[in-house]
């Protein structure tokens, strides 16, 4: 067969063919930034690598009443920054896609964060690892005060930052966290890493793997991924495979849970996932490593794979967000 032709890996959202070319059947709409009319969230992109076409799109909520600015010296009301990355099975979607930018608006607005969502290179045209590298670059510029930036130097507090990120974008959250932590402890207390800075994460049905099956996991999804992660990352392919640390964090290559540079960590879960069993083997990993930090669970019902962004006036979207919302308020 023509491998022009001969797909293997089909989702809703994308089909990847064997000569490795992408036909993305969604993700690939975008809207511009501005002010957003419901929330009165304004938001704008930020270029951090013009060569690599890397961005992010910040969202500034407005102040709490029109008569007051948001404090320039430091004082209590500068925001909480929140590092997001977007879904989209490490292939499609982008920091400017409606759902992600309209989600983001909503979160902004009710939890009072400045948000930085990041806009990485996608594959299979870019090996994954070049994802997790702009995703973590992404993270340093924000920790440095955004080069000069004046949101982020004027109104976001460095001081309490946080991590978030929906299914690949969950994985990242994991995998760049490590990256810090592990940049942090080479560089010294005067590198940019700054791991310490990183106050809390959370991770909105994660995308993971591995070669050992877990409990609640169906073998048709653990085949997709594993022939998923041999696409988007054929470095690792030949050698570990889905137990590459970055799509496994419980392998046994895979550094220690402990290393987690955070103090608090919310893992989210619907028990109609697909990565629900994945996302509780994390969760309970997390629990045995003997992490010093504090770790919640928080389990939708009755709802599937990121159906927050896909339905976010149900029920169970509107739960979740009020749950996000008391978790980056240190409740």
């Amino acid at each position: 067969m023509d491998p022009s032709s001969e797909v293997v890996v089909e989702l809703p959202i994308f089909r990847i063919y064997k000569d490795l070319h992408v036909e993305r059947l969604s993700g690939t709409e975008t809207v511009p930034a501005g002010a957003d009319a419901k929330t009165g969230v304004v938001s704008k992109d930020v270029v951090i690598d013009g060569d690599a076409g890397v961005y992010v799109r910040l969202y500034l909520p407005v102040p709490d009443t029109p008569a007051t600015t948001w404090a320039t010296d430091g004082g209590p009301t500068k925001l909480r920054v929140l590092i997001f990355f977007h879904g989209g099975g490490f292939i499609t979607e982008s920091a400017a896609s409606p759902v992600y930018h309209s989600y983001l608006n909503s979160l902004a607005a009710a939890a009072r964060v400045l948000v930085v969502s990041v806009n990485y290179r996608l594959a299979p045209e870019h090996p994954f690892s070049v994802g997790y590298d702009d995703s973590l670059r992404a993270l340093r510029w924000a920790l440095s005060g955004g080069e000069g930036d004046p949101w982020l130097s004027r109104h976001g507090d460095l001081r309490r930052v946080f991590l978030a990120g929906d299914s690949a974008g969950g994985n990242i959250v994991h995998n760049v966290a490590m990256m810090a932590a592990a940049a942090a402890a080479e560089e010294g207390s005067d590198g940019v890493a700054a791991a310490a800075r990183i106050e809390g994460a959370v991770l909105l049905h994660a995308a993971f793997a591995g070669k050992e099956p877990v409990a609640g996991e169906a073998a048709e999804v653990a085949a997709m991924m594993d022939t998923l992660w041999s696409v988007i990352c054929p470095e690792s392919a030949a050698a570990a495979g889905v137990d590459d640390p970055r799509m496994n964090p419980l392998a046994a290559a895979a550094p220690s849970l402990r290393e987690l540079p955070f103090e608090r960590l919310l893992v989210v879960e619907a028990d109609g996932d697909f990565f629900r069993g994945r996302g509780r083997a994390y969760y309970e990993g997390v629990v045995a490593s003997g992490w010093g930090g504090k770790v919640e669970w928080f389990e939708s019902v009755g709802k599937e794979h990121v159906f927050f962004l896909l339905d976010p006036g149900c029920p169970e979207a509107l739960a979740l967000m009020d749950r996000l919302v008391a978790f980056f308020a240190g409740n």
